[in-house]
């Protein structure tokens, strides 16, 4: 019980808000809304268990000499992005969570992000981030890649030191946490896509992966500062051609969204014009076959 403790009061120590978890288990330890009594903290009415998770040295340690409780961090209050890649539960030669993400990463050309990582009871991997400052991200399920999910407001995370019948959640990587990438939180913004591509959602749905990097291209484009912004968009245009040619994504489209991400960089825009027309029609005529890229 004290190991669950502590690991209760290090979290709070980050500024990351507690809430107890089942012992060996991954659901909440407080009563929900249909079990509420309207006493206690919920006199004026039911209180979740996002509002009730706490700093409060005190008030933890008076929840968890009660029991051997298990730690959740409410992942929203503490200013969090947490992804979960999972571990397939039906094939071990399925790809998982890490593979898929990776190879997300590597078709958007990003690198997987270093930052605190914890491993999961199940083999899996939770990477923390900092939330970035004026979105309030929710929860995902599989929207990123397969079997990569993600938790930020309305969400929880099961802290290290926990444990379940399948094993313990162990602290792998202590480092500072990294902001969430601007690439990722293009993608997790809700309903990114349709604002930033301004067309049917059959069209989006049809190109996903198209959709995808197209976001990731244009959100490292605008976020770039001084000094690097051409080239920067240089690169994304170039990237985002070889979708064009196969039929994936209509020019105008990532033209107007490339066009806007350099403008928001602080690129004039006949300067940004000029570049995206440049790259684009290098990008198109020297595009691989699908197959062969």
């Amino acid at each position: 019980m004290k190991a669950f403790l502590t690991a209760a009061l290090d979290a709070a120590a980050r500024g990351w808000p507690v809430l107890p978890l089942r012992p060996g288990a991954k659901r909440p330890a407080l009563h929900g809304e249909t079990a509420c009594t309207r006493t206690g903290p919920c006199i004026e009415g039911h209180v979740k268990w996002e509002q009730r998770a706490t700093t409060n040295p005190d008030r933890i340690r008076t929840a968890w000499a009660t029991g051997a409780f298990n730690v959740g961090i409410a992942t929203g209050p503490a200013d969090l992005v947490v992804i979960d890649l999972d571990q397939p539960k039906n094939s071990a030669d399925a790809p998982g969570g890490a593979a898929t993400f990776a190879a997300l990463c590597e078709r958007t050309g990003h690198t997987v992000p270093t930052t605190r990582r914890v491993r999961t009871a199940s083999g899996g991997t939770h990477l923390y981030f900092t939330a970035p400052a004026g979105a309030r991200l929710g929860n995902t399920a599989g929207s990123l890649a397969p079997l990569v999910d993600t938790r930020a407001w309305g969400g929880y995370v099961v802290a290290p030191g926990s444990t379940t019948p399948t094993g313990t959640y162990v602290l792998e990587d202590d480092r500072p946490l990294v902001p969430l990438p601007a690439w990722l939180t293009a993608l997790l913004a809700p309903r990114q896509e349709m604002r930033g591509l301004s067309i049917a959602p059959a069209v989006v749905s049809a190109s996903r992966a198209a959709v995808a990097a197209l976001n990731a291209e244009t959100a490292a484009v605008a976020s770039t500062i001084e000094g690097g912004r051409n080239a920067r968009l240089l690169a994304g245009a170039r990237a985002l051609g070889r979708f064009i040619a196969w039929g994936d994504l209509p020019r105008h489209v990532v033209e107007e969204a490339f066009q806007g991400a350099g403008e928001a960089a602080g690129l004039a825009p006949a300067e940004c014009r000029a570049t995206i027309r440049s790259a684009l029609n290098w990008s198109i005529r020297t595009a691989r076959p699908r197959g062969a890229a």
